[in-house]
Protein backbone atom coordinates (compact mmCIF):
# COMPACT_ATOMS: atom_id res chain seq x y z
CA UNK A 1 0.00 0.00 0.00
CA UNK A 2 3.20 2.44 1.17
CA UNK A 3 4.82 1.97 -2.28
CA UNK A 4 1.33 2.90 -4.40
CA UNK A 5 1.39 5.75 -2.57
CA UNK A 6 4.87 6.78 -3.26
CA UNK A 7 4.29 5.76 -6.44
CA UNK A 8 1.18 8.04 -6.57
CA UNK A 9 3.67 10.79 -5.63
CA UNK A 10 6.39 10.08 -7.76
CA UNK A 11 3.87 10.43 -10.91
CA UNK A 12 2.22 13.59 -10.03
CA UNK A 13 5.88 15.23 -8.74
CA UNK A 14 6.79 14.24 -13.07
CA UNK A 15 3.71 15.73 -14.03
CA UNK A 16 4.19 18.75 -11.71
CA UNK A 17 7.98 19.26 -13.30
CA UNK A 18 6.43 19.05 -16.65
CA UNK A 19 3.91 21.80 -16.60
CA UNK A 20 6.40 23.76 -14.90
CA UNK A 21 8.82 23.57 -17.84
CA UNK A 22 6.41 23.90 -20.36
CA UNK A 23 5.10 27.17 -18.46
CA UNK A 24 8.14 28.46 -17.84
CA UNK A 25 6.65 30.93 -15.32
CA UNK A 26 5.57 30.64 -11.86
CA UNK A 27 2.29 29.14 -10.99
CA UNK A 28 0.24 29.11 -8.23
CA UNK A 29 -0.59 26.10 -6.26
CA UNK A 30 -3.86 26.52 -6.67
CA UNK A 31 -3.76 26.69 -10.38
CA UNK A 32 -2.35 23.75 -10.40
CA UNK A 33 -4.64 21.70 -8.10
CA UNK A 34 -7.34 22.69 -10.85
CA UNK A 35 -5.60 21.85 -13.57
CA UNK A 36 -4.37 18.13 -11.99
CA UNK A 37 -7.72 18.39 -10.37
CA UNK A 38 -5.79 17.18 -6.90
CA UNK A 39 -6.06 18.73 -4.02
CA UNK A 40 -3.60 21.46 -2.90
CA UNK A 41 -1.58 19.61 0.00
CA UNK A 42 -1.25 16.55 -2.34
CA UNK A 43 0.29 18.83 -4.47
CA UNK A 44 2.20 20.78 -1.86
CA UNK A 45 3.65 17.30 -0.94
CA UNK A 46 4.15 16.24 -4.17
CA UNK A 47 6.12 19.94 -5.28
CA UNK A 48 8.44 18.97 -1.88
CA UNK A 49 9.21 15.88 -3.34
CA UNK A 50 10.31 17.42 -6.64
CA UNK A 51 12.13 20.08 -4.84
CA UNK A 52 13.97 17.54 -2.75
CA UNK A 53 14.29 15.73 -6.36
CA UNK A 54 16.27 18.37 -8.15
CA UNK A 55 18.63 19.68 -5.31
CA UNK A 56 21.77 18.18 -7.28
CA UNK A 57 20.66 18.80 -10.79
CA UNK A 58 21.31 22.11 -12.98
CA UNK A 59 17.60 23.34 -12.27
CA UNK A 60 15.80 23.81 -9.04
CA UNK A 61 12.06 24.42 -7.96
CA UNK A 62 11.76 28.02 -6.58
CA UNK A 63 8.92 28.80 -4.22
CA UNK A 64 7.90 32.12 -3.38
CA UNK A 65 4.36 32.78 -1.44
CA UNK A 66 1.84 30.71 -3.20
CA UNK A 67 3.57 30.26 -6.79
CA UNK A 68 6.33 27.93 -7.97
CA UNK A 69 8.56 27.70 -10.78
CA UNK A 70 11.20 26.37 -12.35
CA UNK A 71 15.03 28.17 -12.24
CA UNK A 72 18.51 27.36 -12.68
CA UNK A 73 20.60 26.29 -9.60
CA UNK A 74 22.87 28.28 -7.89
CA UNK A 75 25.82 25.95 -8.87
CA UNK A 76 25.38 26.98 -12.48
CA UNK A 77 24.24 30.52 -12.13
CA UNK A 78 27.20 32.19 -12.90
CA UNK A 79 27.52 30.29 -15.93
CA UNK A 80 23.62 30.71 -16.99
CA UNK A 81 24.56 35.18 -16.21
CA UNK A 82 27.17 35.02 -18.50
CA UNK A 83 24.85 32.85 -21.23
CA UNK A 84 22.17 35.48 -20.51
CA UNK A 85 25.06 38.75 -21.37
CA UNK A 86 26.33 37.08 -24.20
CA UNK A 87 22.67 36.53 -25.64
CA UNK A 88 21.54 40.12 -25.39
CA UNK A 89 24.79 42.16 -27.11
CA UNK A 90 24.34 39.22 -30.10
CA UNK A 91 23.08 40.57 -33.23
CA UNK A 92 19.13 40.78 -33.09
CA UNK A 93 19.42 41.94 -36.96
CA UNK A 94 17.37 44.35 -38.57
CA UNK A 95 14.07 42.86 -38.22
CA UNK A 96 14.77 42.73 -34.65
CA UNK A 97 16.46 45.39 -33.82
CA UNK A 98 13.16 47.48 -36.04
CA UNK A 99 10.57 45.48 -33.58
CA UNK A 100 12.62 46.02 -30.39
CA UNK A 101 12.49 49.91 -30.72
CA UNK A 102 8.83 49.43 -31.70
CA UNK A 103 8.27 48.42 -28.63
CA UNK A 104 10.21 50.36 -27.03
CA UNK A 105 9.01 53.47 -27.73
CA UNK A 106 5.36 52.41 -28.24
CA UNK A 107 4.89 49.90 -25.88
CA UNK A 108 2.72 48.25 -24.28
CA UNK A 109 1.13 46.99 -28.05
CA UNK A 110 -0.54 43.98 -29.31
CA UNK A 111 1.44 41.69 -32.00
CA UNK A 112 -1.33 42.67 -34.29
CA UNK A 113 -0.30 46.42 -33.52
CA UNK A 114 3.79 45.60 -34.35
CA UNK A 115 2.46 43.45 -37.47
CA UNK A 116 0.58 46.97 -38.50
CA UNK A 117 3.81 49.37 -37.83
CA UNK A 118 6.42 46.74 -39.45
CA UNK A 119 3.92 45.76 -42.21
CA UNK A 120 5.09 41.96 -41.74
CA UNK A 121 4.38 39.50 -39.74
CA UNK A 122 6.26 39.63 -36.44
CA UNK A 123 5.18 36.25 -34.60
CA UNK A 124 8.99 34.73 -35.03
CA UNK A 125 10.90 38.22 -34.16
CA UNK A 126 8.67 38.22 -30.86
CA UNK A 127 9.52 34.78 -29.84
CA UNK A 128 13.15 35.21 -30.44
CA UNK A 129 13.05 38.48 -28.13
CA UNK A 130 10.76 36.79 -25.36
CA UNK A 131 13.32 34.05 -25.17
CA UNK A 132 16.53 36.36 -24.98
CA UNK A 133 14.27 38.30 -22.22
CA UNK A 134 14.79 41.59 -23.66
CA UNK A 135 10.94 41.78 -23.70
CA UNK A 136 8.08 40.44 -21.73
CA UNK A 137 4.12 39.70 -22.30
CA UNK A 138 1.17 41.03 -20.34
CA UNK A 139 -2.74 40.50 -20.56
CA UNK A 140 -4.38 42.86 -22.81
CA UNK A 141 -7.06 44.52 -20.64
CA UNK A 142 -9.39 45.33 -23.77
CA UNK A 143 -9.00 41.49 -25.42
CA UNK A 144 -8.51 38.56 -22.97
CA UNK A 145 -7.38 36.31 -25.88
CA UNK A 146 -4.22 38.54 -26.52
CA UNK A 147 -1.72 39.62 -24.92
CA UNK A 148 0.40 43.01 -24.71
CA UNK A 149 4.36 43.17 -25.16
CA UNK A 150 6.73 45.57 -23.12
CA UNK A 151 10.45 45.90 -22.25
CA UNK A 152 11.84 44.04 -19.41
CA UNK A 153 13.82 44.97 -16.53
CA UNK A 154 16.81 42.97 -17.57
CA UNK A 155 16.34 45.16 -21.29
CA UNK A 156 16.32 48.39 -19.26
CA UNK A 157 19.37 47.04 -16.68
CA UNK A 158 21.19 46.20 -20.01
CA UNK A 159 20.61 49.52 -21.51
CA UNK A 160 21.34 51.50 -18.50
CA UNK A 161 18.31 53.11 -17.69
CA UNK A 162 16.45 52.69 -14.69
CA UNK A 163 12.67 53.59 -16.79
CA UNK A 164 11.72 53.64 -20.26
CA UNK A 165 11.59 57.41 -20.62
CA UNK A 166 15.08 57.86 -20.10
CA UNK A 167 15.72 56.28 -23.63
CA UNK A 168 17.50 58.45 -26.17
CA UNK A 169 14.65 61.27 -27.36
CA UNK A 170 11.94 59.30 -25.91
CA UNK A 171 9.37 61.81 -26.40
CA UNK A 172 10.42 62.71 -29.81
CA UNK A 173 10.34 59.13 -31.10
CA UNK A 174 7.04 58.45 -29.16
CA UNK A 175 5.26 61.11 -30.78
CA UNK A 176 6.47 60.30 -34.11
CA UNK A 177 5.31 56.73 -33.63
CA UNK A 178 1.73 58.11 -32.48
CA UNK A 179 1.66 60.28 -35.77
CA UNK A 180 2.29 57.26 -37.73
CA UNK A 181 -0.54 55.26 -36.25
CA UNK A 182 -2.71 58.42 -36.81
CA UNK A 183 -1.67 59.16 -40.65
CA UNK A 184 -2.32 55.67 -41.52
CA UNK A 185 -5.41 55.39 -39.48
CA UNK A 186 -6.54 58.54 -41.25
CA UNK A 187 -5.47 57.36 -44.34
CA UNK A 188 -7.03 53.80 -44.50
CA UNK A 189 -10.11 55.82 -43.26
CA UNK A 190 -10.05 58.56 -46.54
CA UNK A 191 -9.50 55.04 -48.53
CA UNK A 192 -12.91 54.13 -47.36
CA UNK A 193 -14.50 57.26 -47.44
CA UNK A 194 -13.76 58.09 -51.63
CA UNK A 195 -14.35 54.33 -52.04
CA UNK A 196 -18.26 55.07 -50.61
CA UNK A 197 -18.30 58.57 -52.73
CA UNK A 198 -17.00 56.60 -56.04
CA UNK A 199 -19.58 53.87 -56.02
CA UNK A 200 -23.24 55.77 -57.67
CA UNK A 201 -20.38 57.41 -60.24
CA UNK A 202 -19.25 53.75 -61.20
CA UNK A 203 -22.95 52.95 -61.10
CA UNK A 204 -24.33 55.39 -63.60
CA UNK A 205 -20.79 54.49 -66.22
CA UNK A 206 -21.77 50.38 -65.40
CA UNK A 207 -25.15 51.76 -66.41
CA UNK A 208 -24.73 53.80 -69.47
CA UNK A 209 -21.88 50.97 -70.74
CA UNK A 210 -25.00 48.63 -70.31
CA UNK A 211 -27.48 50.83 -72.75
CA UNK A 212 -24.68 51.90 -75.12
Amino acid sequence: MEENVNKKETDLSKQLEAILFWKGEPVSIKKLSQTLRKPEDEISLALKELKEKLEHRGVSLLWKDDEVTLGTSKDTSELIEKLRKDELVRDLGKAGLETLSIIIYRGPLSRAEIDYIRGVQSTFIIRNLMIRGLIEKIPNPKDQRSFLYKPSFDLLSFLGVTKIEEMPEFLKVKEEFEGYKNSQETEIKNEEIISQDQSPLEEQIEAVEENA
